[in-house]
């Protein structure tokens, strides 16, 4: 196999190729840097969150993947991944995955020591998400801490601390989580029951659509309370509501429970996360430094 064809199948097991897992880790993390920035956050410091977001997610790949090897090539979605197939072998995805990790470790060396004591946290979430899936009735609960771990160290970085608003923002990032990813869930859901994967989607059973719904608006709400507390604009708010119309949107693709549809509305979570990270950027961009700590 030549090296060009190797590097495809890293990019492959990284899911480089599926940048939607980027963007999702990546919203929440902006948010975070944005409101401990006060719409003003260091670019040096957004550079290193937002490639350390790009690597992290590529060795969480890697270990998802090593957990589930003999998982998914039972399931239709996942059958061609990398480890499923063969064409990696579980030795050279855990070398990948440290080699990524120690990466993101060198990228916040510059930062808070702070920063550097939640990093151990921050893989130890990541690396341990997929095995959550075998005894933990809602590993999206899990998924959204280590997704959204981004926003506590992004206020360590930046104000050398972590308040307790930044634990409230990682909360309305795990209840978002938990929407999307179980949208995420009803589309592999029958292949889920039949090999004995926990799952949101399995646990809320008939449910489920309703689950989807209550933790758009547990999010939304704390994404509020947020705002109040930094004393945010109307703009911000803007982008919230237009958040919420999102997630109506997504109810109507979800109420059906048409796995093709479940997927589209898992897809377009993107442009959730963007319309609160836009609100939160316009509306500090039209009254910059009113409101600083």
């Amino acid at each position: 196999m030549s090296l060009i064809e190797r590097l495809g199948i890293y990019e492959k097991l990284m899911r480089l190729d599926k940048p939607i897992g980027i963007l999702l880790l990546l919203w929440p993390t902006l948010w975070g840097l944005w409101f401990a920035g006060y719409g003003k956050p260091s670019l040096w410091v957004v550079w290193i969150f937002v490639l350390g977001t790009v690597l992290m997610r590529s060795a969480g790949c890697v270990i998802n993947d090593y957990a589930d090897r003999d998982f998914d090539g039972k399931v239709e979605r996942t059958k061609d991944r990398p480890l499923a197939t063969g064409a990696v072998s579980g030795r050279e995805a855990l070398l990948l995955a440290a080699a990524l990790a120690l990466m993101s470790f060198v990228l916040i060396l510059p930062l808070d020591r702070l920063v550097w004591a939640m990093s151990v946290p921050a893989v130890l979430l990541a690396a341990s998400y997929p095995f959550t899936k075998r005894f933990f009735a809602l590993p999206q609960a899990y998924l959204g801490v280590a997704f959204g771990f981004g926003i506590p160290m992004a206020f360590a970085a930046l104000w050398g601390e972590v308040p307790t608003v930044a634990w409230i923002l990682l909360l309305a990032n795990m209840f978002w989580s938990i929407a999307y990813d179980t949208e995420y869930a009803m589309v592999d859901r029958p292949d889920d029951l039949k090999i004995g994967i926990k799952t949101s989607a399995i646990t809320f059973g008939r449910f489920d659509v309703a689950a989807v719904m209550i933790c758009y608006a547990v999010s939304l709400g704390l994404l509020a309370w947020v705002g109040v507390q930094f004393a945010r604009g109307w703009f911000y708010f803007c982008g919230l509501a237009l958040a919420a119309l999102l997630a109506g949107y997504h109810y109507t693709l979800i109420r059906g429970r048409d796995r093709a549809l479940c997927f589209k509305a898992f897809l377009h979570n993107n442009w959730l996360g963007a319309a609160v990270f836009a609100g939160l950027a316009l509306d500090y961009w039209i009254y910059p430094g009113l409101f600083g700590r």
